[in-house]
């Protein structure tokens, strides 16, 4: 947490009132099937245009890249659309913190494994960072995933804690040899 930012923001969000979350819970319920439905499609017209697009970005680069990143800001802001819907599990824990820190350490702990992992030849690195979202910490705050990940050796990174909380795998910058060179030097 930088000393600038708002100490109140990383404070557990108060509990909703449980009407309000039964009727998102049942807005859910009616309008996610038609979400999915909707990205789906856009998906599927997207594909088809690039179709016809590859020939456009055969000639110019700039254009693909352009396209990619047109789709990538479409489909994201379409899942945008369900961020204010409300899962079974929250509406069952509202409010209840030993529910949200076990969430939080479960989550946590799973990206320390993924980052943990030893590369493997010819797939992608372990990664190195990641996002935890507010869904995960609501009931305990940000101040609880950054001890968490704190305690196991992940860095906070520049992050908005109203959306999320970013972290860094602080051990992808020692080099690949670091920690045999250091055993080498003590015996």
């Amino acid at each position: 947490m930088d000393t600038y930012e708002d100490p109140a923001t990383w404070l557990p969000e108060p509990a909703r009132p449980r009407w309000t979350l039964a009727l998102r819970f049942v807005a859910t319920l009616l309008f996610f099937p038609l979400l999915c439905a909707f990205w789906l499609a856009v998906a599927a017209v997207l594909f088809v245009v690039g179709l016809f697009a590859d020939a456009i970005a055969a000639v110019s680069e700039s254009f693909g890249r352009g396209y990619m990143r047109f789709m990538d800001d479409v489909l994201d802001d379409i899942a945008r659309l369900g961020r204010w819907c409300v899962t079974w599990p929250e509406l069952r824990h509202e409010g209840d913190a030993a529910y949200y820190r076990a969430r939080v350490e479960k989550v946590v702990g799973r990206w320390t494994e993924r980052a943990c992992a030893p590369p493997e030849p010819k797939k992608a690195r372990p990664p190195v960072e990641c996002e935890i979202s507010r869904r995960d910490y609501r009931g305990v705050g940000g101040r609880y995933v950054a001890e968490v990940a704190l305690a196991q050796g992940w860095e906070l990174r520049p992050t908005d804690v109203r959306k999320e909380v970013r972290l860094w795998w602080s051990a992808a910058s020692r080099p690949e040899g670091a920690g045999a060179v250091d055993a080498a030097r003590e015996s």
